[in-house]
């Protein structure tokens, strides 16, 4: 059997993931033929093709297809156990890769992290933050350690999933709203104001869809526009261009500056619990053993 590299691994998943050898050699610093060769060692090892090259393009083989997420996985593994080493030897920083959803990442992490660091200094953070499906995507692609996400997560045997907060959502209004001296209103009420949406596939609005189809009111609820961010489903809230359903943790400043105020619905309470998403690898980080035991607590 041919012998085979962590670097030739390495290669085909860069010409994998930019499409071409030209850009995967820009990528690694060296020249094409060098990619060249290092797929061919591949398929030379595995007695197969990986890639086909007919009308110019290259397209993954069947053969290809199996071995990519191995060889992600083989790489995540190499590059855990360097830096698990080199801390060992203390000879370079840990870096812990974290996901969060938009929600947990612009307003609940910030604070989580000051707090593990009083405890952790030696440990450096790498944050990615976007909606739910993007961050678990990136840890599908071990491109991050740890998800932290607000959606619906589906039970699967390669991810560990556990609970670490939970958060309610409250109907909030602008200040002046004509319910200001209402004590709650009926939920069917809601069918007479414009609702203020995140994006579709936001795990906040997700949760608040399914809530409100349980008492047949979403399909009656005039939509006044869907925004990608929070900060604009405020200002927009705040300018009474209709009225949102909101994480808690989301609006605690508005509400404390009566820039919003919160409604209570009647017999309604919509609690949403955030997720600490891990893959079940035998092998994990210090860094991340750390982290997780923190946020259990």
């Amino acid at each position: 059997m041919v012998p085979m590299n962590i670097e030739s691994l390495r290669m085909f998943c860069h010409v994998v993931d930019e499409g071409s050898i030209s850009k995967a050699a820009r990528l690694g610093f060296v020249s094409q033929p060098a990619v060249t060769r290092q797929i061919r060692q591949l398929e030379n090892h595995y007695g197969t093709t990986l890639f086909d090259r007919t009308n110019g393009k290259l397209t993954l083989t069947e053969a290809g297809k199996i071995l990519y997420p191995y060889a992600k996985e083989i790489i995540k593994l190499d590059n855990t156990s360097f830096e698990e080493i080199q801390e060992k030897l203390g000879a370079a920083d840990t870096v812990l890769h974290v996901g969060a959803s938009l929600t947990i990442g612009e307003y609940l992490l910030p604070g989580l992290l000051g707090n593990f660091k009083k405890k952790h200094e030696q440990i450096k953070f790498s944050l990615s933050i976007g909606n739910t499906p993007h961050i678990l995507s990136q840890l599908e692609q071990n491109e991050i350690d740890i998800a932290l996400v607000e959606g619906a997560v589906k039970q699967q045997s390669k991810y560990k999933i556990e609970k670490f907060a939970d958060d309610e959502l409250i109907l909030v209004t602008s200040y002046h709203h004509r319910w200001q001296d209402r004590a709650e209103i009926d939920i069917v009420e809601l069918t007479e104001e414009k609702m203020i949406w995140r994006e579709q596939n936001s795990g906040t609005r997700l949760i608040v869809e399914n809530a409100l189809k349980k008492y047949n009111v979403l399909e009656k609820i005039e939509n006044a526009m869907e925004l990608g961010s929070l900060q604009s489903i405020k200002s927009a809230v705040e300018a009474d261009l209709g009225v949102s359903i909101l994480p808690r943790l989301t609006v605690t400043k508005e509400l404390k500056y009566h820039t919003l105020r919160e409604i209570s619905i009647k017999d309604f309470t919509l609690m949403r619990d955030l997720w600490m998403v891990q893959k079940d690898r035998r092998f994990k980080k210090r860094a991340q053993a750390y982290f997780e035991a923190f946020l259990q607590e």
